[in-house]
Order: structure tokens, then C-alpha cells, then sequence
């Protein structure tokens, strides 16, 4: 009887390791492998970019006709491809911005705060894909913590491209926001001025776990923690590593924080710890009404308005 009971409990607990195992892998995939990477094709991504925002159509045409849109590639120290596209001011000028977008977008799909700094403010301006997005490599997103090295890497490419001794700005959105302010806690060059974050997250895991209770209504252990082991294991990152409230609170740069106050997807509270743990100098603005990645859409003059002050102060 007691050898029988011994046979049920291990059965029992390798039914529930194999099943823990097979549900890490799922969720690894479902979360950095989502199906369908962001679209790659480009006219598809200007079409949708142009039925959100049609003031950009007649300034990327005037910017294709003029072979002014160029785009580039570098390999990281991990052998990945991975690509940018970029534009000139439309006057020389040493100001810089270097943009990142989001969880399965694009380059492309970041146009609009092209256009904000380039046709508006007057700035060079420089996009990359993120690994596993548009035209860039890569085997996973890294949700912001291996791509802020991969943004240091584009920032010494946009320094050289215009010209040397750039003043340059990071401005990014959601997961771009999470890069931007996982890069503002590294050493960085003479030439990084500025970061402004637009409704990014805490840390990874933060975020992951938001998504583990509204998704599949499961608290975090044990499934996150053996996610974010795997993740290790995978891609040479975990969870709790990749935090944006940890590398803000080494940051000596200046920062904008945005952040919508009806945001459920990065919810709004994730904003005010980052806020809190980011040394002076800092500015905060939570946009009403505004929900996630829309705070420029529905408030495009504002926006522009207030990026344009906050640069102006710490870009001479």
C-alpha cells in the first residue's frame, strides 16, 4: 500500500513538472513569438500609418521623392541584422532623435513622432526595428532589456550619420519606452541629451504579470517565475532583470514621462514609481482621456507643444 501511495505522488508531481515545463514553453512563445512578427512590408504599414495619421502621407512622399527616407543596417555583437531607416533635418543641424516603437510594431508604424520631430521641431531623426520586428532579425522580442543595447548601438550610428557631435533625444513608446529607460540606467555617450518615455512599464515582469491575471486569470507563481527561468535559459534574460524603474533610478539625463490616464494595457499606476524612482532633473505629464499609445493621436498639438519646451531646455 505505501509503495502504491509513493507511485500515485510521483506520479502526480512529474504529471505536474511536465505540465508547468510544456506551459513555460507556451507562454515563452506566446509572449516573445506572438503570432505574425510585425509587418514587414512597407506599403502596407505606410497605408495603415496614413488612414491614422493623413498628414503624413504628402511629408513621406515629399521625403521619398526626395531620397531623403534612407535606410541602413548594422549586425550587432550577437550576429543579428538588424535595420533603421532615417532622414536629415530639413535644415543642418546638430539636434537628433532617435525613435522606438512598440510591442509588434515598426519603424514605420513610428512615424508620426517622425514627423513631430522632423517637419515640426526640425530635428534629424533616426528609426530602428527592434529585434523580430520589421526588417530587423532576430530569434524573440527582447521587450526593451537586450534591444537598449542594441538602441546604444543605433545611437553611435545616428551620431555618425549626422555629422558628429549630435544633441540627441530617445523618445519612446510603450515597449520603445521600457527600451528608451532600460538605456537611460548604462553609461552613455557625451552626446545623449534627453529621454522621453511614452507609457512604458515598470519591469517585464510587472507587465507580465498583468497580462498572466486579465489573460488566463493566474496568479504568478509558479508559472511566471518558471517563464522568466526559461526566458534565461532562451535568450539570456529574465523577468526581473529587465526593469525600466531600475535603470531610471541610475538615469542623470533629463526625462519626459507621458503616460494616458485611462491606460489599462500599461496600466496608468505604472507610471508614478518610475516617476518617483527617477533622480531630478524630470517632468511628468498624464494626458486625459488618453488610452494606451494615443496620447499623441488625440492630442497631437499638445504633445507636440510639450516635447518642443522640454527639448528646448536641455538641447541648446
Amino acid at each position: 500500500m505505501r509503495k502504491k501511495i509513493i507511485y500515485i505522488a510521483a506520479s502526480v508531481v512529474l504529471l505536474f513538472i511536465g505540465g508547468l515545463t510544456g506551459a513555460s514553453f507556451y507562454m515563452l512563445d506566446y509572449s516573445l513569438k506572438p503570432s505574425g512578427k510585425a509587418d514587414t512590408d512597407r506599403e502596407s504599414a505606410l497605408r495603415f500609418m496614413y488612414g491614422e495619421y493623413p498628414f503624413l502621407q504628402p511629408w513621406v512622399d515629399s521625403l521619398q521623392q526626395a531620397q531623403a527616407l534612407r535606410d541602413t543596417f548594422i549586425v550587432n555583437p550577437e550576429g543579428i541584422r538588424l535595420h533603421a531607416c532615417y532622414a536629415s533635418a530639413p535644415q543642418p543641424t546638430k539636434k537628433t532623435a532617435v525613435i522606438v516603437h512598440g510591442y509588434t510594431d515598426n519603424a514605420i508604424r513610428m512615424l508620426m513622432i517622425g514627423y513631430m520631430f522632423h517637419h515640426d521641431l526640425g530635428f534629424n531623426i533616426l528609426l530602428p526595428d527592434l529585434q523580430y520586428h520589421g526588417e530587423s532579425g532576430g530569434k524573440a522580442i527582447q521587450m526593451g532589456w537586450k534591444d537598449r543595447l542594441d538602441v546604444m548601438q543605433w545611437m553611435d550610428v545616428a551620431n555618425e550619420v549626422f555629422g558628429d557631435s549630435t544633441q540627441m533625444v530617445l523618445h519612446g513608446i510603450s515597449m520603445g519606452a521600457a527600451s528608451v529607460m532600460m538605456v537611460s540606467g548604462e553609461e552613455l555617450p557625451y552626446y545623449a541629451k534627453a529621454v522621453i518615455e511614452d507609457c512604458g512599464y515598470t519591469s517585464v515582469w510587472d507587465e507580465f504579470s498583468k497580462e498572466l491575471k486579465e489573460g488566463f486569470n493566474l496568479p504568478p507563481f509558479p508559472l511566471l517565475y518558471t517563464t522568466s527561468w526559461l526566458c534565461g535559459l532562451k535568450y539570456g534574460w529574465n523577468f526581473r532583470e529587465a526593469s525600466s524603474q531600475t535603470q531610471v533610478a541610475k538615469c542623470t539625463l533629463p526625462m519626459m514621462f507621458i503616460h494616458g490616464d485611462i491606460d489599462t494595457y500599461v496600466p496608468t499606476q505604472m507610471v508614478y514609481p518610475l516617476y518617483e524612482a527617477k533622480p531630478d532633473p524630470k517632468e511628468r505629464w498624464i494626458v486625459p482621456g488618453a488610452k494606451h499609445a494615443a496620447s499623441y493621436r488625440e492630442n497631437k498639438e499638445e504633445y507636440t507643444q510639450r516635447v518642443q519646451a522640454f527639448v528646448e531646455k536641455y538641447l541648446p
